[in-house]
């Protein structure tokens, strides 16, 4: 099998392929290691490649190969280093039950991908493995923190990989690679069993994809709670496959042309929102402005207060395991700082936090009532080049690392703190063909709502074609 042939299919039509015999799942698995091995170099995308792991036959994604993120969920005998220096290299001994779930689906894992240290940064440079390229242009940020995952399905590595969300973590690199990326609303997919509930509800597990039939296929198979799971969400009235079919409703749809924060938003990102917008009325949507606005300072005070005290545990555990000292030899300098910072919080402040966090998801809950979904770009700004979120400056403070991430991830991480589900799609390309995303937002549980007009909206667009453009990493500009 030809690179040509492999990497302009979708997983779907991979499956379909070798369920009908026209190739065998060696004969694919084969093309995407080469294409790793050819490839990844220049996007230091995938860490390590893996042989002789299981899967389901029979199942609508045998045979499609797959790559795990490093943080998180974790497979049995792949690494799971969360980016750091402090972590080694040794195999897990288990699947962590979503994993189980991606295996059941059929899906056969290769290798894993970079993460920044603890997943915390919205891009992917570590200290530990180097940067992430953006296959779009080598020397630009792929998105973090699911960086190596979008960067290896943009490239054409493989058309699906594992990716998590905890302020935006599936849908910055599904922008700045030009991807499909879900957030599912909390809860969808299964955290356990090392996890009841990751960053205080924030994180969410899934994937990033070039195609919507993919992500809506996946989600079908792996949606739904693991045993023992804190909370038990509501099914689907019908699988996201048959809501995704469905004929396009009328919807009526809030716009957003910046940030709902009201933080600066480059002017590439709101021509992207406005040509969005124009193309949703003229196939028959009803846009109105959005009354979605909070203040960005006071957000940004609760959110540090979690994300810190999150990488004070991840500091501490990845310690008390290994050994080895929370010092600049073994963590990045923002790790530690916001560790420190994490760490000297009172259970208070922490309470606080969480209060702020339900106020303003009951708040936005409110709001949604006049509406069906919210639309905005994903980003404050299309992809930047290395070295602009550096996590190993010793010169910032912790608040001031989480405005200057959450700044960037401008209209991600509100979706995170309510739980709602939130897609990123690609929509726009800027005039030197680096990808900008669009986000749209649903209602608790809407994922089907979401599917079904990105579905339409992947019609109209025709992004498929575009995105076989980057199967050739560029050259620096």
């Amino acid at each position: 099998m030809q690179f040509s042939e492999y990497a302009s299919r979708d997983g779907l039509a991979l499956a379909k392929l070798i369920a009908e015999g026209e190739v065998t799942s060696r004969e694919v698995a084969d093309c995407a290691r080469s294409a790793i091995s050819e490839k990844n170099p220049a996007l230091n995308a995938v860490l390590a490649t893996l042989d002789d792991q299981s899967f389901e036959n029979g199942r609508a994604f045998s045979g499609v190969p797959f790559l795990v993120k490093e943080l998180i969920v974790h497979a049995r005998g792949a690494p799971c280093r969360a980016g750091s220096r402090a972590l080694p290299a040794v195999p897990m001994e288990a699947d962590t039950n979503l994993m189980r779930r991606f295996r059941a689906a059929g899906l056969h894992l290769i290798g894993t991908t970079q993460t920044p240290e603890a997943g915390y940064n919205a891009t992917t440079e570590t200290v530990a493995f180097g940067p992430v390229h953006n296959p779009w242009r080598a020397g630009y940020s792929a998105g973090g923190s699911s960086g190596g995952s979008g960067a290896a399905v943009a490239a054409g590595l493989v058309p699906i990989a594992h990716a998590n969300d905890g302020g935006g973590s599936i849908r910055v690199p599904a922008s700045c690679d030009g991807l499909v990326g879900l957030k599912p609303t909390r809860d969808r997919t299964p955290t356990g069993p090392d996890y009841g509930e990751p960053l205080f509800g924030h994180g969410i597990e899934f994937v990033v994809t070039r195609s919507v039939r993919d992500c809506t296929a996946l989600l079908d198979l792996v949606a739904g709670p693991d045993v023992g799971a804190p909370h038990i969400i509501a099914p689907p009235a019908q699988t996201f496959a048959e809501a995704a079919a469905k004929p396009p409703a009328k919807l009526k749809i809030a716009y957003e042309p910046g940030s709902m924060f009201g933080t600066a938003v480059h002017e590439e990102c709101t021509l992207a929102a406005e040509k969005t917008a124009r193309r949703l009325e003229e196939l028959g949507h009803t846009l109105i402005e959005s009354p979605v606005k909070l203040d960005f300072e006071e957000f940004a005070e609760h959110i540090n207060v979690t994300w810190c005290a999150f990488n004070a545990q991840f500091v501490e555990q990845v310690c008390v395991a290994t050994g080895c000292a929370p010092d600049s030899d073994h963590f990045e300098a923002v790790t530690l700082t916001t560790a420190e910072f994490g760490a000297r919080c009172k259970s208070t402040t922490l309470i606080s936090a969480l209060e702020y966090i339900n106020r303003i998801s009951r708040e936005t809950g409110e709001a949604f009532r006049d509406f069906d979904m919210l639309m905005s770009c994903t980003l404050g700004a299309p992809p930047h080049r290395h070295g602009v979120l550096d996590q190993n400056n010793p010169n910032i403070s912790a608040m001031d690392w989480t405005r200057q991430t959450f700044q960037y991830a401008t209209n991600t991480p509100l979706f995170n703190s309510t739980g709602q589900p939130a897609i990123s799609l690609p929509l726009h390309w800027t005039e030197d063909d680096l990808p900008v995303g669009v986000q749209f937002a649903g209602h608790m549980g809407a994922e089907g709502e979401l599917l079904n007009l990105a579905a339409q909206l992947e019609t109209a667009y025709d992004w498929g074609r575009k995105q076989q453009e980057v199967f050739v990493l560029r050259d620096a500009a």
